[in-house]
Order: structure tokens, then C-alpha cells, then sequence
């Protein structure tokens, strides 16, 4: 039976299609922030002064100690109740050091979104463009739903900003797609998207300017080359790229 952990959006275990675990399982953000960490840290163990530090940013309380343990042995109680511990799940302790067991074949949505993007990527450097709609589906919808809802801190915004990533990466290969395929009015929705999430991203205004010249529009392939300078210009005193630039000359004609 296959174990399914959904960490963007309400957090979920799945076994074999049937939730065993949901969002309500887990009492408290800090639960859910505990189990969040030790999921994506799990090929470590982890020390207790690390996730003291997690879950009191700044100046933990002085009976920080004792509420650790306290969530530990809850977020144990929890995978036990759901049965996870016959799918290979258990959280272990020792030496002060806990660290979440899970089998080799458990699938984790922001792990199979960041594997995801990396196979769209590898078809679009290969010129395959029949095989970059799947992987770069799965990894847009994981990476548009946000990591941990309720939650907030230091490492929850550098997840949630991988995803991001991931999701820009994912519209530039969609708008590679319909370049190829010839679909000019989707190659500039999926662009702008790109642009409108990462306003710094070069390589998806060109995407956006290409889409814009395949469509027969050359005056907005302009316009957002402008877009683009006057970006870099105010916020990082820079210039666009020798590459943009012959993309922009292109458009002048």
C-alpha cells in the first residue's frame, strides 16, 4: 500500500487513496509545523535545539522543554492512530535527536513537485515537447497551493518560496509547449503569469516577447521589454540581458 503526505495546503496522509489523516488530526500549528519538518528533514535526525528553535522563534519560554516533549509524544500518538505505523511511519527518539522513519516508496507533494519540474525541464532542453505537459502540470498545481497555510516563519516562507520558484519554472516550460504547438494566446497567458509572480525573471519576459511576436503582436513584445528595463533599472540599477535585448530588436524590426 502506498503512503501519499500532502504538505501545500491542508495538510493530508493518504494510504492507497483513502485520508487516514487530516488536517484536523493535527491540534495546533505547532503540530503541524513539527510534522511538516520532520517529513522534509527526514533523511537526518534532528536535535531538540533545533526544533526549539523552529517552533519559538526568537526567545523560546523558558518551559519550552517540556511543551516539545509534550508535542512529540502527541505527533507520535497521531501517526500511531492512523495506522501508519504497518506503512514503514514511526518517529523515533534518542540521545536528544528525533527523526520521522518513512519507506522508500512514501510519496511527499512538494518532493514530487520539485521532481516534477526538473523532468519538464529536462524535455525542454531535449526539444521533446510531447513529454512536458504532465510533469509540468503535476508541478504547478502542487506548487500553487500554499505550504502550510496556517503557519508562519523562517522556514515555512523558504518552502513556500521554493514553490514559488517551482511554479514560475513550471509556466516557463507550459509556455515552451505552446510556443512549439503553435498556441500563441495560451503561451501569453502561461508568460504572464510567470512575469506577474517573478518581475525580475528574464527568461519569462523573453518567453512573454516571443509569445507576443509569434501572435503577430510585436508593439506588446515591446511594451514588455520596456516593462522589464524600467523594472531592473528602478529596483536594481541593471539593464536587461544581450539576449533580451536582441529579442527586443527583433520586435522593432
Amino acid at each position: 500500500m502506498s503512503v501519499r503526505i500532502y504538505l501545500a495546503g491542508p495538510i493530508a496522509i493518504e494510504v492507497s487513496g483513502t485520508v487516514v489523516l487530516d488536517q484536523r488530526r493535527f491540534r495546533g500549528k505547532q503540530s503541524r509545523l513539527l510534522f511538516a519538518y520532520l517529513v522534509v528533514e527526514r533523511r537526518r535526525a534532528v536535535s531538540r535545539q533545533e526544533l526549539v528553535d523552529l517552533l519559538w522563534p526568537g526567545e523560546a519560554p523558558p518551559a519550552c522543554d517540556v511543551a516539545l516533549s509534550a508535542l512529540i509524544s502527541r505527533l507520535r500518538s497521531t501517526i500511531a492512530g492512523g495506522g501508519l505505523a504497518a506503512q514503514g511511519m514511526t518517529l523515533a527518539s534518542g540521545f536528544g535527536l528525533h527523526w520521522l522513519l518513512l519507506s522508500a516508496e512514501a510519496w511527499i507533494d512538494v518532493e514530487a513537485a520539485a521532481e516534477a519540474i526538473d523532468q519538464a525541464e529536462m524535455a525542454v532542453r531535449a526539444g521533446d515537447m510531447g513529454r512536458i505537459l504532465g510533469p509540468a502540470t503535476v508541478a504547478s498545481n502542487i506548487s500553487r497551493r500554499l505550504f502550510l497555510p496556517d503557519c508562519d516563519g523562517a522556514w515555512v516562507e523558504f518552502q513556500r518560496g521554493k514553490l514559488s520558484r517551482q511554479l514560475v519554472r513550471a509556466l516557463d516550460c507550459h509556455t515552451e509547449m505552446w510556443l512549439a504547438g503553435g498556441d500563441h494566446a495560451r503561451a501569453i497567458e502561461t508568460a504572464a503569469e510567470a512575469v506577474s509572480i517573478d518581475p525580475f525573471r528574464e527568461s519569462a519576459y523573453r518567453l512573454l516577447m516571443r509569445a507576443y511576436v509569434a501572435s503577430g503582436n510585436p508593439a506588446k513584445a515591446i511594451r514588455a521589454y520596456h516593462d522589464l528595463q524600467a523594472t531592473l533599472n528602478n529596483e536594481l540599477g541593471t539593464g536587461p540581458s544581450p539576449e533580451t535585448e536582441e529579442l527586443y530588436l527583433k520586435a522593432l524590426g
